[in-house]
């Protein structure tokens, strides 16, 4: 079973490919960037669960591309493990400062980093920061989104769900689904690049419950593209005879049952729908709006 997405944030091709081969063998899906740009663009685009970044790289030094990811809401709940050959005591305070989670030198244990691997994953998930699955920002840092918007009057909340989902799952297993959820996860980062900005936030909570924060005049168009993506792509998860039918059969009661293909459902609420006294309010006005918009 996949244990999570790394990526490698190194400019030495050997060391870059030695670990490559190490985590993927353990298990982990690998992917290597050369410098700090392509890490930022990379990170951007999909979401790992974790990054190890090299300090010296032929562009912006992983100090910037910390300090970088760090300011952004989308990246700034990822864990970062600094591997470096910087061994002094100020450059190793200087990482953490800046939000690192961890800090090796070169030459280093490849047992010992799996381990701080390991552990800072371990950290994420247990503290709720970081969904196993999608590497979204998950519980703890979606209240912390939700209580900030109690102060505010220009926001707006998309609270997608996957209607289906779970016949889904029946029918094809958790595995698949898992890589439904990694879709979606991707697909609304790829939609916020396009008609949304770099402030707004993505979230997932719960088993297919995806968030969007944005401000009110960005609500639409960024529900009514990510309906239009899913759509468009949904198709591809299921299996040539299903998609040849148009649906799955699933079983219950000892009678086969037409279910047809997943749906991306949305519902949005603006200050307008409150007032809210607090988040549970929030939260439970959204998931009524997602709910109608389901019917």
């Amino acid at each position: 079973m996949e244990k999570g997405r790394l990526l490698i944030v190194e400019d030495d091709h050997d060391v870059a490919d030695m670990l490559r081969i190490y985590f993927d063998s353990l298990g982990y899906e690998v992917e290597v960037a050369y410098r700090g740009g392509e890490a930022l663009e990379m990170t951007r685009r999909k979401t790992p669960n974790l990054i190890i970044l090299d300090i010296n790289l032929p562009d912006l030094d992983g100090y910037e591309v910390c300090k970088k990811l760090r300011s952004n809401l989308r990246t700034s709940h990822i864990p970062i493990i600094f591997l470096t050959q910087r061994d002094e005591r100020s450059d190793k305070i200087a990482g953490l400062e800046l939000g690192a989670d961890d800090y090796i030198t070169k030459p280093f244990d490849v047992e010992e980093l799996r381990l701080r691997v390991q552990n800072a994953l371990r950290r994420a998930t247990y503290e709720n920061l970081s969904h196993p699955v999608t590497g979204l920002p998950s519980s703890k840092l979606v209240e912390e989104q939700l209580k900030e918007l109690l102060q505010r009057d220009d926001w707006a909340l998309l609270f997608f769900g996957l209607k289906y989902f779970k016949e889904f799952t029946d029918v094809y297993g958790f595995v698949a689904g898992d890589d439904v959820l990694r879709f979606v996860g991707i697909m609304l980062g790829e939609v916020v690049d396009s008609v949304g900005t770099p402030q707004d936030f993505i979230g997932h909570v719960g088993t297919d419950d995806f968030l969007i924060i944005t401000r009110k005049e960005r609500a639409q168009n960024l529900k009514e593209e990510a309906i239009s993506r899913f759509n468009e792509q949904v198709h591809t998860f299921y299996s040539f005879m299903d998609r040849e039918r148009g649906y799955i059969l699933t079983e219950q009661e000892g009678e086969k049952k037409e279910v047809p293909f997943m749906s991306l459902i949305c519902g949005i609420i603006t200050p307008e729908d409150g007032p809210f006294a607090d988040i549970r309010q929030i939260t439970e006005v959204a998931a009524e709006a997602r709910r109608k918009a389901g019917l």
